[in-house]
C-alpha cells in the first residue's frame, strides 16, 4: 500500500518546500517532489497548504498523560500515547535514580518495549551517577559513583538499548565509565555535575557529547569559570539540551545557545506525569511532586522536578518567545536528536529512504495530525 501526501509548506533540516508531496511505502518514505506531477498511490492526504515536519524525537522525558516511564509497561503506553498526540514519534524514556535493582528492572521492560515498539528508542539513565549538590529532583539516598560493575550490570540489563547515560565527570571512576559506556555505543552526557570548565572538557574529550538540559543542575557561567555550558558551546562535537518551557531556560538564554551553538540545541522535555494532565499530586521516582500551574516542585520545596512539556510547545516557545527561525526550530526536535544518537541516517528528514515519521501543523505551529512509520498515530 502507497500514500501520497501533497499540497504541503515542508519544512525540514534541508529547508523549505512549498507545494511539496511525499510517496510513503510501509514505514518508509519512496519518493518526494513539488508541483503538481506527483505519482499515483492507493491513498492520497491533502495537507492543504500546512507545515509537514519530519516527527518529533524526545531525547529526555520521564512521562506523560498521568504516567510515568518508571511504572511498567500500562504506565509507559499511556505516557506514550500523551506525547504522540502532540507530535513526538520517538522517545528515548529517561529513569531518575532509583535502587540498583530497581533501575535494572526498569530497563528490562524498556528494552521489551522496544523490541514490540520501534517507535520507542530505548532508555536513558538519568540517574544514579549525579552530583550530590546538583541532584535536582533526584532521591539522594540512590545516587552512587559509577564503578565498573555497576556500569556493566546496567549495560546487561538493557539489552543493548541502553540509549543515554547522564553523569557527572567529577565523580570517582566517571571518566573510565565514560569510557567503557562511549565503546559500548551508548551517548554519554554531562549534568547534574558540580564539573568545571576544565573537567567538563575532558569529559568531551573522553566521549562524552551532550549536556543534559543545559544551565539546569549545574553551574552557571561565570565570567571567572565558565563552567560546562562554555565548554559545551565551544565544542562543535557536543549537543545541548534545552528545556524551553520559558521557566527552566528564560528564552533569551535560549536564543544565545541556538547562537552560540548553531545545529546543536536539542529540545528535549524532560517531563513528569503531568504533561498532558492536570495539575495534582505525582510522583517521580520515589519523591512526591505537586504541580501548580503546570510547574513541577518538589513537595514542600521550590526544586524544579521536571516539566509539564511537550515538544510542540518547545517548538512554538522556540519560535515565538526565543525569536528562532522555525528551520533552526524544527532542526532541535527532529535532526539534531537524530543526529546525537546515530540515527540520522533514517530520522530527522522529510526524504527518500528515511522513516515515515510527520507532523502536520497549522500555521500556528499547532498539532494537527501525526504519522510514524507509515501509519496515523494521532
Amino acid at each position: 500500500m502507497t500514500i501520497l501526501f501533497h499540497g504541503a509548506r515542508k519544512l525540514d533540516i534541508t529547508g523549505q518546500v512549498d507545494d511539496f508531496w511525499m510517496l510513503v511505502r510501509g514505514d518508509g518514505i519512496l519518493a518526494t517532489g513539488s508541483g503538481k506531477e506527483m505519482p499515483t498511490a492507493s491513498e492520497t492526504v491533502d495537507v492543504d497548504g500546512r507545515w509537514m515536519v519530519p516527527g518529533f524525537i524526545d531525547l529526555h522525558g520521564h512521562g506523560g498523560g498521568g504516567h510515568a516511564y518508571d511504572d511498567g509497561p500500562a504506565a509507559i503506553g499511556g505516557a506514550l500515547a500523551a506525547h504522540r498526540a502532540h507530535g513526538t514519534t520517538r522517545t528515548v524514556l529517561s529513569l531518575v535514580a532509583n535502587p540498583m535493582a530497581q533501575l535494572r528492572e526498569s530497563l528490562g521492560v524498556i528494552a521489551d518495549l522496544a523490541e514490540s515498539d520501534p517507535l520507542v528508542l530505548g532508555s536513558h539513565l538519568e540517574g544514579p551517577f549525579l552530583s550530590p549538590e546538583h541532584r535536582g529532583a533526584h532521591n539522594p539516598d540512590f545516587l552512587i559513583d559509577p564503578s565498573p560493575y555497576r556500569v556493566d550490570e546496567l549495560l546487561e540489563a538493557s539489552r543493548g538499548t541502553l540509549r543515554q547515560v547522564t553523569i557527572a565527570p567529577e565523580l570517582p571512576n566517571a571518566l573510565d565509565a565514560i569510557d567503557v559506556l562511549v565503546e559500548a555505543g551508548v551517548v554519554v552526557a554531562v549534568g547534574h555535575t558540580d564539573a568545571t570548565f576544565e573537567s567538563t572538557r575532558e569529559a568531551f574529550d573522553r566521549g562524552a557529547r551532550l549536556l543534559t538540559h543545559a544551565f539546569n543542575a549545574m553551574p552557571g557561567i561565570h565570567h571567572r569559570a565558565p563552567g560546562p555550558v562554555v565548554a559545551a558551546f565551544g565544542d562543535d562535537r557536543v549537543t545541548l539540551e534545552l528545556i524551553l518551557d520559558g521557566r527552566h531556560v528564560h528564552p533569551q538564554v535560549a536564543a544565545l545557545a541556538f547562537r552560540e551553538a548553531p545545529h546543536r540545541i536539542a529540545l528535549v522535555t524532560d517531563a513528569m506525569a503531568a504533561a498532558g494532565a492536570s495539575d495534582g499530586d505525582y510522583r517521580l521516582g520515589s519523591l512526591n511532586v505537586t504541580v501548580r500551574h503546570g510547574l513541577a516542585v518538589l513537595s514542600g520545596t521550590s526544586t524544579i522536578a521536571g516539566s509539564t512539556l511537550t515538544q510542540d510547545v518547545a517548538l512554538r516557545c522556540a519560535i515565538d518567545n526565543a525569536g528562532v527561525s522555525p528551520a533552526d526550530a524544527v532542526a532541535a526536535v527532529t535532526a539534531t536528536p537524530a543526529r546525537v544518537l546515530g540515527l540520522g541516517h533514517r530520522l530527522g528528514r522529510l526524504a527518500p529512504g528515511f522513516a515515515a515519521d510527520a507532523v502536520l501543523l497549522d500555521h500556528d505551529w499547532q498539532v494537527g495530525e501525526v504519522w510514524a512509520n507509515g501509519l496515523r498515530i494521532a
